[in-house]
């Protein structure tokens, strides 16, 4: 019996994280528009080196943001997860990469916004395009293209090598004021934190997505 009550109490606390992802994305999606997922996923070469497996597990209606960064196998991971998306009801982004959104069919693509400029070149080509802001001029800016949201970072301290000064989430609301479109909450969001600005954009994140729903976990 102790065994047991060791186990149960074992598997609640793995599953805790989960759960409150959950909730967040519930919160979220009560105010993002219809289409838009509440929870972004936003794969990294190195700090989400399997990012097929936790598509796999990803609840469906969220979605999934590929970023290659021009990875030899970018076509084939990309693919794997165009399929795993489907089969589990995942819009997929393709970052900064239009014509292989468009070769698999993919929802949309993510800009950086640096590349926000040839956003305009695929107007109405998808049915949701996102894009990444860091100020509120970057902001404000995004109301000039053709995106349906945006992606504030950091909101709280990241793990990213290009992660500035945290915003919090006040200062996330402030911006959420100011903001063309809907927003993203990305940067440091983990299970812990994603209930504070659930109610003020959707949730995106890298690592903690994948520790939470790391299917051998």
């Amino acid at each position: 019996m102790e065994a047991v009550s060791v186990m149960m109490m074992t598997l609640k606390r793995q599953s805790s994280p989960k759960r409150k992802l959950l909730a967040a994305a519930r919160a979220a999606s009560a105010h993002l528009p219809h289409g838009i997922p509440p929870v972004l996923f936003l794969t990294d070469p190195a700090r989400t080196p399997d990012p097929v497996r936790t598509a796999g597990s990803l609840p469906p209606g969220w979605g999934v943001i590929y970023r290659h960064f021009g990875a030899p196998d970018a076509a084939m991971i990309a693919a794997d997860l165009a399929d795993v998306c489907r089969a589990r009801k995942l819009r997929l982004l393709i970052s900064a990469d239009p014509a292989l959104a468009m070769a698999l069919g993919a929802a949309g693509v993510h800009w950086p916004h640096a590349r926000l400029t040839a956003s305009r070149k695929w107007r109405g080509a998808f049915p949701v395009m996102t894009a990444s802001a860091h100020s509120p001029a970057e902001l404000r800016a995004i109301a000039h293209y053709p995106i349906d949201a945006a992606l504030i970072s950091a909101v709280f301290p990241s793990n990213s090598p290009s992660a500035g000064t945290p915003l919090g989430p006040l200062k996330l609301r402030q911006l959420t004021r100011i903001a063309p479109c809907p927003v993203f909450a990305l940067g440091g969001v983990t299970a812990r934190n994603a209930s504070r600005v659930a109610p003020l954009a959707g949730i995106a994140g890298v690592d903690s997505l994948a520790a939470a729903f790391d299917t051998t976990s």
